[in-house]
């Protein structure tokens, strides 16, 4: 199956307070974003017309951009203005959007003081991240090599561009081997995350998740969470070790992109699709689409 390259398309993108044609949506190859990371992201959905979580998404890019050091020349207020004219513009039912915050091109090196910060809203259609087929068998993880950071040693509560360059390399690494993504530990050897979302594990009746101390607390998994506890399931949010993998009977990521998805395998052990993913992923449809 082709895939329309990102920069080819027809349509507009919200860029530093207008809308430009998507193919002049362009920043120069001298960009401080490009060679130095100095990049913040969001994730949003939108479901039939309406953007899930808005607010608590724009909050969260401008304190991405504070935490490594600089200012987004947007509010909140703003920011969601310029979300739903993009979805409007766009013609967007159900689909995707995706704002970015960067530093630009006026000086180039490590001291970025003087650089104008650039704001661009993208939305498009976008089905479910991962296939159906995938979905409906449980994911196949790999367990990665690379672990995440201390959070002394990257701005790790940060949705920063950066922090995702060694979730690039562990997704590759395990398609390349057979499967679809990757478990990450973090600096200490507990279980942290997948690549792009975070992570559940049912032991019991009860539903455990790593405590999101250099990774990211993703709001999916928040709203998780929240569903889990109103229908009368425990939460218990700590630190995870691989070893107790045999323990658990069902397995489950959350992400703006990924949802609900349940996982069917980690390495060699397996897991099943059980009652408890169910009942989230048929929760978290119903919240989505009020």
């Amino acid at each position: 199956m082709s895939i329309l390259p990102f920069d080819d398309r027809d349509g507009f993108i919200w860029f530093n307070g207008q809308f430009v044609a998507w193919r002049d949506a362009k920043v120069h190859v001298l960009t401080h974003g490009l060679h130095y990371g100095s990049c913040v992201f969001e994730g949003v959905r939108v479901y039939g017309g309406k953007i899930f979580k808005l607010r608590e998404h724009s909050e969260r890019l401008i304190k991405s951009a504070e935490l490594l050091g600089f200012e987004i020349p947007y509010s909140a207020d703003e920011l969601d203005k310029a979300t739903l004219d993009t979805i409007k513009k766009q013609n967007i039912t159900n689909g995707y959007i995706r704002p970015v915050a960067w530093r630009g091109s006026e000086m180039m090196a490590i001291s970025a003081q003087k650089t104008k910060i650039h704001v661009a809203i993208a939305s498009w259609e976008w089905p479910s991240y991962f296939s159906s087929e995938a979905k409906e068998r449980g994911l196949k993880l790999q367990v990665s090599k690379w672990q995440r950071p201390a959070p002394n040693t990257a701005p790790t509560a940060s949705k920063a561009a950066g922090l995702y360059m060694i979730c690039t390399m562990s997704k590759h690494a395990a398609e390349k081997d057979g499967f679809d993504d990757a478990l990450m530990l973090d600096y200490r050897g507990y279980i942290a995350e997948a690549t792009g979302a975070n992570m559940f594990f049912i032991i019991g009746d009860e539903i455990h998740t790593p405590t999101p101390d250099c990774f990211l607390d993703g709001i999916t998994r928040r709203t998780v969470i929240d569903l889990a506890r109103a229908g009368g399931i425990k939460v218990v949010e700590r630190h995870i070790k691989p070893e107790e993998l045999s323990t658990v009977t069902e397995v489950f990521l959350t992400g703006t992109a990924a949802e609900v998805t349940p996982v069917g395998q980690i390495g060699e052990q397996k897991f099943t699709v059980g009652p408890i993913t169910k009942k989230l992923m048929a929760d978290y449809t119903v919240l989505v689409l009020k």
